[in-house]
Order: C-alpha cells, then structure tokens, then sequence
C-alpha cells in the first residue's frame, strides 16, 4: 500500500455517511414542508431551499454538526416585515420560529440574528436563513442586531465558483477543504468553514499539481500547509469565491499550519528513507485518527 492508496483510504473516511444524510434530509424535508404548507399554502417538501455553508459545498466531514439551509421566503413576507414598527427582522425570525415549531415542538429553537436555530438532541443543529431572492440572484435578509437591517448574501455564486474550480483541478478541492478540516479539529485550530474553503480555493488555484491524483497529496499536504504558515498575520479578512464577500478569521492560524508543514517534511524524509509506519505517524499528527495507521 502506498503514498496514494493511504490518501485515498483517508479521504474516503472524511466522506458523510448515507445514513447521516438520510437523516439530514428527513428533517430538512420536514421543516421545508412545514414552511411551505403555512407560508405559501404549497405541499412540498423540497421547494424553495438549498443548503448552503460546508454541506452545501460538499465541503462537510463526518464529524458535521451544523447544517445550514436557505429557504426562499414570498416577497409579500418582505412587505409585510419591512413596514413592521420597532425590529421588523426580528419580528420576522420570531415568525419563522414560530412556523417551525409545530413540527420541531420538543426542539431547542433559537433565533441567532440572522438565522433560526433548531438543536437536535443527537448533536446536530439546523441554521436556517430565511431570504428573499433578488433579482441579481443573490439573497436579501434579515439580521436583528442592532435595531434591525436588511443584509445581502450571494451563496449561489459562491458554491458555482468553488464546484467550478474543484472541477478544473481534478475534484482535489473538496477532498483538500475536508482534509484541512481534520487538521483543523484534530489541532484545535479556529478557522470556519469558509474560511477553510476560501483558502484552500485560492491555494489550489495555481498549486502545480492541482490535476493530479492521490499519489500527490503528500505534497499537497506539504504545499498546503507552506502556504497557509506563509499568509501574514496581519490580515485578518480574505475575499469569498464568486461574491467577494469578506470571510473573517478568529485567532492566527500560521502558527500551526507551520508546525503541520514541518510534520509533513518529517513524513516525506520518513518515506524516502522507506519508513512507512513512521510516515504514517506524521500524517496521523497532521490529521488525526482517521489517517490510516
């Protein structure tokens, strides 16, 4: 077994189950049916959503706990809630909340600012953003901070940017985004998701391999991390795929993507010399227990 077959494996472990999105899919169907039976008198369960965030990208490892949804509200709500007296974002969010409670009673509901939130007792928790569809095929919403605004979103664009691009390089973006999720988990490292994919979007995108196969991901993982340790400190916003949106970071992440790319050179010094297992160990450093030992 080889550089490749160990990458491969790897990457066919960070892969969500059936099962699990079986049972995502049973509760979106759920609240979408529930939105759609009260707020547009309509029978359908799939009508008027998508997901967005990491599952949406494709993006999304086993260990998965958020799920966010889009639902696509009628333009008359809009009317109605932008002429409301006092925060009429909230007093939409608390409407929506409202809907989806009478299928999701026992459910910890939350409104977020922007998104409803429903907590499910096994660990998974639903952040649905109710929006209006604009013309320019973005998305208007309501965020309840502050006395209340309407915000813009372009998730659409964005997932067209990356799934493009992960096709241009040989659909190694997504498997980069997810292996870079393990890194993150695995060294507590606080990165959001889309920051992940933004960087491992703009990192791919010239990376010279980026067409090749798993037998060069321990150089993926080498250049990755070079990459990532190699961004100055003193940035703190980087620019979404197709909306040019900011993503934000929480604390440095240099730090530790440094020390991932010295394990990585450690594990390619381990294979020339034919260390396997100890190659193996670095990897399992790198990305936790999902690396096969």
């Amino acid at each position: 077994m080889g550089v490749g077959e160990w990458f491969s494996d790897f990457c066919t472990s960070l892969r969500i189950s059936a099962d699990k999105r079986s049972s995502i899919g049973y509760r979106t169907g759920r609240i979408v049916g529930r939105l759609n039976a009260d707020l547009r008198a309509l029978d359908s369960k799939t009508a008027y959503r998508f997901y967005v965030g990491s599952y949406g990208r494709n993006t999304a490892i086993p260990s998965v706990s958020d799920v966010d949804l889009l639902y696509e509200l009628p333009y008359s709500l809009y009317e109605r809630f932008h002429g409301h007296a006092g925060n009429g974002q909230s007093a939409l969010l608390a409407h929506i909340k409202n809907v989806i409670r009478k299928t999701y009673i026992v459910s910890d509901m939350a409104g977020d600012g922007q998104v409803v939130v429903v907590n499910f007792d096994d660990g998974v928790k639903f952040e649905i953003l109710p929006a209006f569809v604009n013309t320019d095929g973005g998305y208007t919403f309501a965020d309840s901070n502050n006395g209340g605004s309407w915000r813009t979103c372009k998730p659409k664009q964005e997932m067209e940017a990356f799934s493009k691009r992960d096709a241009a390089c040989n659909f190694n973006l997504v498997e980069l985004s997810r292996m870079a999720r393990a890194w993150r988990d695995t060294n507590n490292v606080r990165m959001s998701g889309m920051l992940v994919d933004t960087l491992a979007y703009q990192f791919i995108g010239t990376w010279q391999y980026r067409d090749k196969s798993y037998l060069y991901y321990d150089f993926l993982t080498r250049d990755f991390f070079h990459f990532l340790a190699g961004l100055s400190t003193q940035q703190v916003h980087w620019l979404a795929p197709g909306s040019n949106s900011h993503v934000y970071r929480s604390d440095a992440f240099q730090h530790k993507a440094r020390s991932a790319e010295l394990r990585s050179l450690e594990a390619l010094t381990c294979l020339q010399k034919n260390h396997e297992w100890s190659a193996k160990q670095k990897y399992r450093e790198i990305y936790g227990t999902s690396f096969p030992a």
